[in-house]
């Protein structure tokens, strides 16, 4: 046994258990020491099955695990990330390396509660809040304290304060290499003087770290959606104000912000974790403006081309979601974080065709009459009653987030087949799903 995984015991109460091109994105290939209790070995089974089948990875259709009454549909792609793996590696292995130093995070590491309690179990502190509020004064760090910057990244202020401490920011960064990737692609159009148009919600955690790193090289405006978008097209083509601009994106402008010189020239990055699908419409809007503007002869001097910073995991989660959601189901439920940007996206494309619920863990699965789950759009947790069909058999549709380990995916799985009688046993479910998949 791998001597991390000697050192660690399972969480306390945890249960059981962008598409702006539509072409596969390529995934590193490093393997990280992830925590066996963050593990499933019923979705490793899955998704070792889909990958001897389909090494490539062109089949998105779900996985289908059939119980008899009920079959679960699960995604093809979801769950850790590349850049959380990477985040989790990095934090655990600084509490095996240093036990006897203190360990900071500068705020959650991911957006999963039972990944940041665990953490917190193991005397972890955090500096800050999600939302930016000191919880823990800079002032007090010593240049002996290892503080892990998480898988967001964090700004150049933030940087600059750590170091003034003595304080080193990257000894322990574990910002995912897809947010780097935008940094380092805002900073590189800057410099050629385009503006920066950031897909994003404002003061979540990377929109604000990539906000800090774009306006080193170049003005920056955060667009939430396709509607602020549409209000950025206007001004551009002049049918709304720079007065407007400067008034409604008040808080999401660059200092010195001066639209009749930084709308000249514009490129598009995002929020890796919002929809990707959005992000691509974004970015043709603004296109189609710059091209009635000035001509398609000159496009490329105004319009700078970004699609080379998309995040594979937020492509493949998305598109496998989308196939996962044409494949039909009778209810959907979403395991992850209740403040998971990228969960909530997974959610609002389920929600659009069939009853959907946002859950963090098997414990929201009360009954086959109650389900507890979160409204994302308005903040709130919600009961719902009778939320399981009565109709036998029916069809879960089940995926998670990027920052959701497998082992709660697998207790959601497990809760609800406990509810269902006459269910076929477990091991003969997949027994039989293995032998289909290594024969395919």
């Amino acid at each position: 046994m791998h001597p991390l995984e000697m050192q660690r015991q399972p969480l306390p109460n945890l249960p059981c258990g962008h598409a702006l091109a539509q072409r596969t994105l390529p995934r590193p290939m490093r393997q990280f020491d992830v925590p066996v209790f963050y593990r499933s070995s019923l979705i490793a089974q899955v998704k070792d099955a889909r990958r001897t089948s389909d090494p490539r990875k062109r089949d998105l259709s779900p996985s289908v695990l059939d119980f008899g009454p009920v079959r679960f549909k699960i995604a093809r792609h979801f769950g850790f990330c590349y850049g959380v793996e990477n985040a989790i590696d990095i934090a655990y292995r600084a509490l095996d390396k240093h036990p006897d130093k203190r360990i900071f995070l500068l705020s959650e590491m991911i957006h999963n509660p039972h990944v940041n309690d665990d953490l917190i179990n193991r005397g972890v502190r955090f500096l800050r809040t999600t939302q930016g509020e000191q919880l823990i004064p800079f002032e007090t760090l010593e240049a002996d304290d290892i503080v892990i910057v998480p898988a967001f990244g964090t700004t150049l202020e933030v940087e600059e304060k750590l170091r003034a401490q003595g304080v080193d920011p990257v000894a322990w960064n574990t910002t995912c290499p897809f947010v780097e990737k935008v940094w380092k692609k805002s900073e590189q159009i800057g410099r050629k003087q385009y503006t920066i148009v950031l897909h994003g919600k404002r003061y979540h955690e990377e929109t604000r770290a990539t906000f800090s790193h774009a306006r080193k090289e170049a003005s920056v405006v955060v667009v939430r959606d396709l509607e602020e978008a549409q209000l950025l097209a206007d001004v551009i083509l002049g049918t709304r104000s720079h007065a407007f601009l400067l008034d409604r994106f008040a808080d999401r402008l660059s200092e010195g912000f001066d639209p009749a010189r930084d709308l000249e020239r514009i490129g598009v990055v995002n929020q890796t974790t919002m929809l990707a699908t959005e992000t691509a419409a974004i970015a043709a809007l603004l296109r189609a403006a710059m091209r009635e503007k000035y001509g398609d002869a000159t496009l490329d001097q105004h319009f700078a081309d970004t699609s080379d910073t998309l995040c594979y995991a937020t492509n493949e989660n998305q598109t496998a979601t989308q196939a996962l959601i044409a494949d039909g189901g009778d209810v959907a439920l979403v395991v992850g974080g209740y403040n998971s940007s990228n969960t909530s996206h997974l959610v609002e494309l389920c929600e659009k065709v069939m009853p959907t619920y946002f859950v963090s863990s098997a414990e929201d699965v009360v009954s086959p009459h109650l389900i507890q789950h979160f409204d994302y759009r308005a903040k709130a947790h919600r009961e719902t009653s009778d939320w399981m069909p009565e109709k036998r058999p029916f069809e879960v549709v089940l995926t998670a987030g990027a920052s959701c380990p497998d082992a709660l995916l697998e207790a959601v799985l497990i809760k609800v087949l406990g509810f269902v009688p006459g269910a076929y046993p477990v091991e003969a479910v997949m027994a039989s799903f293995a032998t289909a998949a290594s024969t395919a």
